[in-house]
């Protein structure tokens, strides 16, 4: 039946390294089910609730990716979204957390039709190929940063904005050991290297906290390692479950917390696509990902149902490239992740004890591997080399995927018209590109 469904001979995969390639995904991005509840907690909503809706959302995404397109790539609600939500429209606009959830619920339909009409497939389509290259580098490279950041080997600098870390701490000096020992499983073609970098890096952790080397001290941000019991019951989702409030809503404001929403969800969410299946050789020769109507499908879905469910725009994750690396080909590598969300509820004592400098390596060494796209963009056509170079620098110094894409578009259609190449522009990215740079006027 599982290769009935997911086809994995034609897709050269087996049963187990879908399942390795499924959990490594899922301790890559399993920090969502912590990081959000904290975040929307800050507007008000119960943090408990939203905990059981970020994992029953991730699950419904996930499966739904599974099934309409067959690809190993996971949902989530996503960062820098949540952040949106609580902090910019409830927190400092002033509206209520319900109502901000209502926006997603229209966000999520309107993506619907968009994915029905084609709409989102013709501007993955319109993305030229270098970069669509320069997408999955900057990904990379972007992954490598957050793993550096959670790790603490790169902390902020008020003179500098950005520097080393303590490496004497216990935190970095395991983070750095751990995607030593990463690389080197990689080498030594160990199935599932990156799922058990994160366990090997874990386990000395702990070893270092039996023997006094790593020193609670939650004041200062560092945990136990050891959980204290291994299972707990999931909290109730009624609290946020079906609570979006359409009342009292001025329409013109309303639309542009949606179209904010909206921008950001929609190009987040193709470059994560564009970055990842180019690291897994989905895309064909003119750059196109065949079922990317399902792929986008699922993205609309899911942001629709966990504004129902109480949680933020759910979108495609980064972290999905960690499966991808470890062999992940098919829709049961979402299937593992998925499941493992759901499951997560009841093992969250366990869950939320593994440290982010456990799962930092596996992202380091994620943004190695997806560097390798480089080789494939033509540098020396400067119309073409400097929209992927801002692609990538822009992805990381502003901390943001969509950001990237806007600078990269942009750069593209300026230089062609510069150029005097205006017969290389399409119509789709001329019209992007002007919306690109709407966006930037407006903020």
């Amino acid at each position: 039946m599982l290769e009935k469904v997911f086809k994995l001979k034609q897709n050269n995969t087996t049963l187990r390294t879908e399942i390795m390639a499924g959990l490594t995904t899922f301790m890559t991005m399993a920090y969502i089910l912590i990081v959000n509840p904290s975040i929307l907690g800050a507007s008000g909503m119960d943090a408990g609730a939203v905990l059981t809706a970020t994992a029953v959302a991730s699950f419904l995404g996930t499966a739904c990716m599974a099934l309409f397109a067959n690809y190993p790539f996971a949902l989530a609600p996503g960062m820098g979204l949540n952040a949106y939500f609580a902090y910019t429209v409830v927190i400092q606009n002033g509206y209520t957390w319900q109502t901000a959830l209502a926006a997603v619920f229209v966000e999520g339909l309107i993506f619907i039709l968009l994915s029905l009409v084609n709409v989102r497939e013709a501007i993955f389509n319109a993305i030229p190929k270098n970069l669509k290259s320069a997408t999955s580098v900057g990904i990379g490279l972007f992954i490598a940063f957050i793993g550096l950041q959670n790790a603490g080997i790169i902390v902020g600098n008020d003179s500098t904005l950005v520097a080393l870390g303590n490496v004497k701490t216990v935190g970095v000096a395991l983070a750095l050991i751990g995607t030593l020992i990463t690389i080197a499983l990689v080498v030594r073609k160990v199935r599932g290297a990156l799922l058990w970098g994160i366990l090997i890096t874990w386990l000395l952790g702990i070893v270092c906290q039996l023997t006094g080397i790593y020193v609670v001290n939650p004041d200062a941000g560092v945990f136990s390692l050891i959980p204290e019991k291994i299972f707990s019951l999931p909290p109730s989702i009624g609290p946020v479950f079906f609570k979006m409030d359409f009342h009292g809503i001025h329409i013109l404001d309303f639309a542009i917390v949606v179209f904010s929403f909206l921008f950001v969800d929609l190009f987040d969410t193709l470059g994560t696509l564009i970055g990842v299946s180019e690291k897994a050789g989905y895309l064909d020769k003119d750059g196109k990902l065949p079922r990317i109507k399902g792929a986008l499908m699922a993205d609309a879905v899911g942001t629709t149902a966990g504004a129902v469910l109480g949680t933020s725009t759910v979108t495609t994750f980064v972290e999905s490239a960690s499966g991808v690396t470890d062999g992940g080909r098919t829709g049961l590598t979402s299937i593992v992740t998925g499941l493992l969300f759901l499951v997560a509820l009841v093992f969250t004592p366990v869950i939320t004890v593994i440290p982010s400098f456990a799962t930092a390596p596996a992202l380091i060494v994620v943004g190695l591997f997806m560097l390798e796209n480089v080789t494939k963009i033509e540098f020396a056509d400067y119309t073409e080399g400097f929209p992927a170079f801002m692609t990538i620098l822009m992805m990381i110094v502003a901390y943001s995927i969509s950001t990237g894409l806007v600078f990269g578009v942009l750069s593209y259609v300026l230089l062609k018209l510069l150029s005097g190449r205006v017969k290389e522009l399409n119509p789709v990215i001329v019209i992007i590109g002007i919306l690109f740079f709407i966006k930037l006027l407006v903020g």
